[in-house]
Order: C-alpha cells, then sequence, then structure tokens
C-alpha cells in the first residue's frame, strides 16, 4: 500500500550546511520544509568525514569543528520545526498538472510540494562497505558506518575499518584517556600507509605506540558468527596469505562516502559535468519549482564553500517565496529589527 503523500511548501534535498541553512533562510520568508538524506544523521559530508575537524571560513566565528557548525545550523532552523527523513534517497521526482512537484523516497515517503531545493553537495552519498559476505546482516545491530555514538561502545571490544580520516577519527575518539572507553580498539586498513592529515595520522601513531590502539594490516575475507547469528569475528588476510582471527562486539567502517548523481540524471534538469545549473539570481534550475544550491551546483564563477552555499540558499528562499506566494511583494527584512522576524523566531519582547 502506497503511503498518503504528505503535502509541503518546500522539500529540501540534502541535509548538510546548505540544506540546513536553507531550512532556516525558508522559515524567514514564511515557507515550511521537509528535509531527506541518503545519510542517517544530518550534517552532510562534514558529519561523517571531518566531524571533529576544525572550520576556519565561517563569517563570525574564527573556529568551529564542523559537529559544532551542524548542531548551531539545526538550532538555527529549530523554531521552523524542520521535520527530517533520514536514511532514504528521493528515487523519483515528477512535475504534476497543478504545477505541483511529487517525490517519493526510497523509503516509500512521499510528498506534494510547490517548491524543491536540490542541496545535497556533490550527489546523495553512500558509505563505502566491506566486500565481505555476510557482512549485510548485522548493519545497523553490530555493523554501522561511521562512529556516532562512541559511549555505547564502553566495554566493548571495536575494531575500525579503514585508512582515511573517518576511520583514524573514530579510533582516536574510542581511544580518548578517561570516561567510558572499549575494552580494546583495534585500527584495521590493508596496509601501514594512511590517507588522512598528518596531525591525525601522528596522533593514530602516537596511540598505537603506547598501546592504547592496536593495529591490524590486512584485508577482511570472511566473517565468523555465533550459533544464534551474531557477528563473532572478522577473518583477516596478511601480505603473507597468512589468516587472522580478530574476534569484535563491534565494527565501525571508516572508508569514506562514494557520491552518487542516482535518478537526479533522470529529472530533465540541465547538467554540466555532472553539475546543476542554474539562474545566479533565483537559484532555480531549467524546470520550474526545482532549485539547487551548494557544491551540485555550477555557475560562472562557482565557489565550492560553505559560504557560498549560504548566500545561495538566501537567494533561493526568495525565488521560492516568489512562487509559493505569487499575488505577494516579498520584502526583505531585517532579524535585528523586524518585529515579525522576531515572533518566528521566538525572540522575546523588551
Amino acid at each position: 500500500m502506497m503511503s498518503q503523500a504528505i503535502e509541503t511548501d518546500t522539500v529540501v534535498i540534502g541535509a548538510g550546511p546548505a540544506g540546513l541553512f536553507q531550512v532556516f533562510e525558508l522559515g524567514l520568508v514564511e515557507i515550511g520544509a521537509h528535509v531527506v538524506d541518503s545519510l542517517p544523521v544530518p550534517g552532510g559530508q562534514l558529519i561523517e568525514l571531518y566531524a571533529d575537524k576544525p572550520i576556519y571560513d565561517i563569517p563570525g566565528i574564527p573556529a568551529c569543528t564542523a559537529r559544532e557548525l551542524v548542531d548551531s545550523l539545526l538550532k538555527q532552523a529549530a523554531p521552523f520545526k524542520p521535520q527530517l527523513h533520514l536514511g532514504q534517497e528521493v528515487s523519483a521526482l515528477a512535475v504534476q498538472d497543478d504545477g505541483r512537484l511529487a517525490i517519493e523516497t526510497s523509503a516509500g515517503t512521499r510528498f506534494l510540494a510547490k517548491a524543491v531545493v536540490i542541496a545535497g553537495g556533490v550527489g546523495a552519498f553512500q558509505p563505502r562497505r566491506l566486500a565481505v559476505a555476510g557482512l549485510e546482516r548485522h548493519f545497523d545491530t553490530q555493523v554501522f558506518h561511521g562512529l556516532h555514538n562512541p559511549h555505547a561502545l564502553a566495554g566493548q571490544n571495536v575494531v575500525v575499518a579503514g585508512g582515511v580520516d573517518a576511520a583514524l577519527d573514530a579510533a582516536l575518539a574510542l581511544t580518548e584517556p578517561g570516561g567510558l572507553r572499549p575494552a580494546s580498539v583495534t585500527l584495521l586498513h590493508r596496509r601501514d600507509v594512511f590517507q588522512a592529515e598528518a596531525g591525525t595520522i601522528e596522533r593514530v601513531r602516537e596511540r598505537i605506540a603506547s598501546g592504547a590502539l592496536r593495529f591490524v594490516a590486512g584485508q577482511p575475507t570472511g566473517l565468523e558468527e555465533t550459533a544464534d547469528g551474531r557477528l563473532a569475528a572478522l577473518q583477516v588476510t596478511h601480505g603473507d596469505a597468512q589468516t587472522l582471527r580478530l574476534p569484535l562486539d563491534t565494527l565501525v567502517v571508516g572508508l569514506g562516502l562514494s557520491p552518487k548523481l542516482g535518478p537526479l540524471a533522470d529529472w530533465g534538469v540541465v547538467l554540466e559535468r555532472k553539475q546543476v545549473v542554474v539562474d545566479t539570481g533565483t537559484f532555480q534550475t531549467n524546470v520550474p519549482g526545482v532549485f539547487a544550491i551548494g557544491d551540485i551546483v555550477t555557475y560562472p564563477g562557482k565557489k565550492r564553500l560553505i559560504l557560498s552555499a549560504f548566500h545561495e540558499a538566501a537567494l533561493a528562499s526568495f525565488g521560492i517565496a516568489a512562487l509559493v506566494y505569487p499575488d505577494q511583494r516579498i520584502q526583505l527584512q531585517y532579524t535585528t529589527t523586524s518585529t515579525r522576524l522576531h515572533e518566528l523566531l521566538g525572540v522575546p519582547h523588551t
């Protein structure tokens, strides 16, 4: 049975910084939004790849981590009560006879929206998976893509697989001194060469040298399960063709993300080198009602920066407002002085 379509002003595709700030900008012009993202948590590639790395070029913030930025964007958008639909990818989009857009996700969620904003970075991100037969049976129970709650793994034997920032950051987070920690943490990578920031690699090597972190070089080639079907160990093949048994309670996979353009290519939007072409006055695509911002768009002078995406979100919100409220003149208001914006934001009157 098909689900009842959710009727809304706007659907934002992508819950990264661009998509979250788009929700805030839409709220300022009194337009509600639902947000869809293929990843299981908001934040996009920042959270999946660089959650605890510092960012230095956000206006007015000398330094913050990606996690702090995402948390702040969620708090900023909170007055407008965005509804997040995570862990699902937009699989279909079609223009209806009345001009609205019918959207369907991989989870069967359906929307009827007046506008859609594509804010999906360079496509829908999919975690790169370990190619071990049978591992998918343990997804989201013992096998997780990315580290989302280190404290939940206290007392466990944890294996972290990967050699990029995501894996090394997870290994470091799990071996921080003090507090609740796993019983053991093993970093598994095919060889003793990492693709990450130099400072991160140095800290990982220090943890390995101190004994806080174990390192195993090899390729996982099989798994072992208990009689009741739980994942018990990985079989790891070394370069000398010997097989090592690596017991574990939880496997954290940190191989990075693979961007996929996915069904976007079938929606009729004009693409240039796998990027969406937009009108820079409104950030609308060639398809009426479909807008795009962030790394997915291209135009002369485009720079792939978070602050550029914030600017694009502001202009897109006015383009969408003209579509949602065709009979109204949308005025620019300032959050410092507008009593109406203060009401929307819940700012107390003094």
